[in-house]
């Protein structure tokens, strides 16, 4: 635990926490999107050793310039930083502030104050640490569907003392609308979102991160830790690519315009910085990359049904695509300006004497494979759009093809030149990611050598295998998953949490902390897996 985390006081937490509660007090996540003042209290981001990005909303009747305080002590008796921001209309009233000259590994208290005299919620955050470092813990999310049910891993992170950073790994909302994904059998009462119909425009893209941003355990979750996160898909739309995506339809414009207020909006709403890619810099313990996987240069997702479409024999059409198109080293994920700021960084972070290089990114790396059980897991009065899945499914595995082509799985040449790269560089490479709501760790390897290890994390509320395949135990679909998968070292398929990741100077410790439930309010975990990798390795220690 940290000293310095620790000196909070319980009437400070109190009133981090009640500042959602009243927000959500409102009749309806509408009501409180047009509420005046401080409607959402505040977040802190993008830090560095010196340095670290304010944010609030402060809603009124025009332009209001607002004053940014930052102490060391909860009641500021002296004022370590700050400046003047205003909360434009033309950004939502949104307002972000980057405060320079603070001291290193140090925690701080923050607010803004507004023309009359009215204060935020009062913040608290923590730059980065400088030179030597013993060790420094991350908490890793991604996936927080509202309507499914409540944030409690929020809350259990919330609560906790030891962590000196979050990192949101992407779809840190949804896109859908009322009643699609979740249905509204499976909606959470009480858990509405706005607008109603899918997020299309600029307006309803901010009353959606309205909507979210009321939760109270995502509030004070923002308000007690600083946070680096970028994008997935639903901040956009489902599995978007950087000309288009699966759920941008006829109607809804040209794909260019609502990805710029898409990121437009993400940019307003969230403590980041305006960028597309970034590194921190954990003293010399570690160099964090958030890079971007989604908009900037990821080529099309290659369908199986397309590929097998035309006639003639499926197997042979998927064995033929698997030895050629599949492989094809001009497909990109990230763009070859992003990679060779992610391959340099490589270099440069080992080359500076760095322990890890971390890579915080948003799409499963290692290799997932269908297992030939699939075909029993589904047996029975199934619609005949899944059982034609699963038989392609299970012709693309016997072709060599793995099980999910949107993932890096889907871009085999372009995840070979960034595992080459970090071998390359000697890195002692962290891969984290989200967006398959289950809990992975795999040993990465290019060319039949290690090249590091990744710890994917399990959804806040978005549901996993175990609501497709229901009749199959975690350990039956696990054990086979294993089977059919090499660098598939543990997996969670039923669980919903979050990733605590320890990193030491010979050592990185993942902690899968699972909750109890989604559909009550409540903090209480379920239980922990614990898995550590030990530097110079870089595969997952044996168990």
């Amino acid at each position: 635990m940290h000293a310095a985390w620790g000196e909070i006081d319980r009437r400070l937490l109190i009133r981090l926490g009640t500042a959602g509660l009243a927000a959500l007090a409102l009749p309806g996540a509408a009501r409180a999107a047009m509420a005046q003042g401080f409607t959402h209290g505040v977040a802190s981001g993008e830090p560095s050793a010196h340095s670290v990005l304010l944010w609030t909303r402060y809603a009124a009747a025009s332009d209001a310039q607002l004053t940014a305080e930052l102490s060391e002590s909860a009641d500021f008796a002296r004022v370590a930083g700050g400046g003047s921001v205003t909360a434009a209309g033309e950004r939502d009233y949104t307002a972000k502030i980057t405060v320079d000259g603070l001291e290193p590994g140090r925690c701080y208290y923050y607010r803004f104050v507004a023309p009359d005299g009215s204060k935020s919620p009062t913040g608290r955050t923590r730059t980065l640490p400088a030179g030597p470092t013993s060790a420094f813990t991350l908490a890793l999310f991604s996936c927080s569907n509202l309507p499914f049910g409540w944030f409690n891993a929020y809350a259990h992170a919330a609560a906790r003392q030891d962590i000196d950073l979050i990192v949101h790994a992407g779809d840190y909302l949804y896109e859908y609308p009322v009643g699609d994904y979740p249905s509204l059998r499976q909606a959470l009462p009480g858990r509405e979102i706005q607008p109603t119909h899918e997020m299309v425009s600029l307006a309803d893209y901010r009353l959606r991160y309205a909507s979210y941003r009321a939760d109270p355990d995502l509030q004070r979750l923002h308000a007690l830790f600083p946070m680096i996160a970028q994008w997935d898909d639903h901040e956009f739309t489902n599995d978007a690519w950087k000309g288009g995506a699966e759920n941008h339809d006829e109607g809804e414009g040209e794909w260019a315009a609502r990805a710029a207020v898409a990121e437009r909006v993400y940019r307003e709403w969230m403590p980041v910085a305006d960028t597309r890619w970034r590194d921190y810099q954990v003293g010399d313990l570690a160099t964090i990359f958030l890079p971007e996987t989604r908009v900037n240069g990821r080529d099309r997702q290659f369908e199986l049904g397309e590929i097998i479409a035309g006639g003639g024999d499926p197997a042979a059409r998927l064995k033929t695509f698997a030895e050629t198109d599949y492989r094809d080293p001009a497909r990109q994920m990230l763009g070859a300006e992003q990679e060779n700021w992610l391959f340099e960084g490589f270099a440069q972070s080992t080359k500076a004497g760095t322990r890890w290089q971390v890579c915080a990114q948003q799409v499963v790396m290692g290799s997932l494979f269908s297992p030939p059980e699939t075909r029993d897991w589904f047996a029975g009065d199934q619609p005949d759009y899944v059982r034609r899945r699963v038989e392609t499914g299970q012709l693309a595995a016997k072709a060599g093809l793995p099980l999910n082509l949107d993932a890096w799985d889907g871009y085999p040449a372009a995840r070979s030149r960034l595992l080459a790269a970090a071998q390359r560089a000697d890195a002692d490479l962290v891969t984290l990611t989200g967006d398959t709501h289950n809990a992975w760790a795999f040993d990465l390897e290019e060319d039949g050598r290690p090249a590091g290890i990744e710890i994917a994390g399990q959804s806040v509320t978005s549901p996993g295998f175990e609501a497709y395949i229901p009749g199959i135990s975690d350990e039956v679909r696990v054990a086979a998953l294993r089977r059919s998968s090499p660098q598939l070292k543990w997996a969670n398929t039923e669980d919903r949490g979050y990733v605590t990741v320890q990193l030491r100077r010979e050592r990185v410790t993942a902690h899968w902390h699972n909750v109890e439930t989604i559909r009550t309010r409540s903090p209480a975990l379920k239980g922990t897996h614990s898995m550590t990798a030990t530097r110079g390795r870089r595969t997952f220690d044996a168990a």
